[in-house]
């Protein structure tokens, strides 16, 4: 059976390129990049090297790029840190973060007596700027924005220059979940005025394991893992150096062939509304996911007009990887907070939400089998589908 893989929102497969690039550097660099030796600063030189391409990429300095395990430990260590060490009294967000953001701002309100303010989305899972502006101007604590560059689950992306422009005015600091925009869309923070954001290596065809927290220089964050100098003291530990040269050679291919990847994934993607818009009647597509202004070109979000909680698994049983939300929760019985945001209570109860997203690798004809896999499927479903319609 061929197996057909649709889920590179949760992660990617690793190009050829990468994996001969870790090669080369576990057999040849093996040395610790803090040891003074030649072995130590051959292998530290790599790193330099590649924190250097990534602050080329998004128009800062060296210094203000940590490298880290994942988007997961940068979040984690950029909300936690605000608190810790820079006075952030009030953080605003949305319940449409990644569970990591989530869960991290609900530590620091029990642990630290954090005020949280959140922003609902409309039916959209768009965010009001007015309601930011409103929260912004309502309390003179110090405050930390946090708000995802484009949501996993149903691809809306935000205006990242105004929100950052609006926390600037109003002394408020902004971080970005960037992790599914990061070698995927051109981003300049010297005109982007983010304070934090984050990246994974494995959502751009690099290796698992390694990411990184881009850190403005002028706010003073400091470090919550601890115990040596590595990374400006930002985060100990000896670092992964085979999977930061995998994550340097992943964004290098992904920058130079951008236009080409987003071209092909844009035209693969409008090709997936249109063939599963024709054999399924009534389905939907939620959120922004289906519209090219202010969507995330590898995610697509659907909505089956039928309930069917195994149908992630009956795809499976067929050869074809796809999510019915956040690989982080996709485990959870019931639906992600994402889904409940944007689908109403009859929705919920009698639809099937289902999370596609593409890369450059996925074709025409991987469309074809889902779309012909999905109307099989569809076919046991048609009278329930009929009793919910006059429900």
């Amino acid at each position: 059976m061929n197996k057909i893989y649709l889920d590179n929102a949760a992660t990617t497969p690793l190009s050829e390129e990468v994996i001969d690039a870790m090669v080369g550097t576990m057999k040849m660099n093996f040395g610790n990049p803090s040891s003074t030796h030649s072995f130590g600063q051959e292998a530290k030189i790599l790193i330099e090297n590649v924190r250097r391409q990534v602050a080329d990429y998004l128009h800062v300095t060296p210094a203000e790029i940590i490298f880290t395990s994942c988007g997961t430990e940068s979040n984690n260590m950029i909300i936690k840190s605000s608190v810790e060490h820079l006075g952030v009294e009030r953080i605003i967000s949305t319940p449409l973060e990644h569970k990591c953001v989530s869960e991290s701002i609900l530590d620091m309100k029990s642990r630290k007596g954090v005020e949280v303010n959140y922003i609902r989305p409309n039916e959209k899972g768009d965010i009001d700027l007015n309601k930011l502006e409103e929260l912004l101007k309502a309390s003179g604590k110090k405050t930390l924005v946090s708000l995802m560059h484009a949501n996993n689950e149903i691809g809306n992306i935000i205006d990242i220059k105004k929100i950052a422009e609006l926390c600037k005015a109003n002394n408020a600091l902004f971080h970005s979940d960037t992790v599914q925009t990061m070698a995927h869309m051109n981003l300049d923070f010297s005109d982007i005025m983010v304070d934090f954001a984050s990246c994974s290596a494995h959502k751009f065809h690099g290796p698992k394991g390694v990411g990184f927290a881009f850190i403005r220089k002028a706010t003073g964050m400091k470090g919550i893992i601890t115990g040596g100098p590595q990374e400006r003291s930002l985060r100990a530990g000896t670092e992964n150096v085979s999977g930061i040269v995998g994550l340097g050679k992943a964004l290098e291919l992904s920058l130079n062939h951008m236009e080409e990847y987003t071209n092909h994934i844009q035209e693969i993607k409008d090709y997936a509304i249109e063939r599963l818009s024709a054999v399924i009647p009534g389905i939907k597509f939620n959120g922004r996911s289906a519209e090219k202004e202010n969507s995330l070109y590898t995610v697509l979000s659907a909505l089956l007009p039928y309930k069917n909680p195994l149908i992630g698994l009956q795809l499976d049983m067929k050869g074809i990887a796809i999510s019915q939300g956040s690989a982080c929760s996709s485990g959870a019985s019931k639906p992600s907070m994402v889904m409940m945001m944007v689908l109403t209570e009859d929705e919920m109860d009698h639809c099937t939400p289902l999370r596609i997203s593409f890369s450059h690798m996925t074709t025409k004809a991987e469309i074809d089998a889902l779309a012909e896999a999905l109307e099989e499927i569809s076919k046991d479903f048609v009278i329930e589908k009929t009793n919910v319609e006059h429900r």
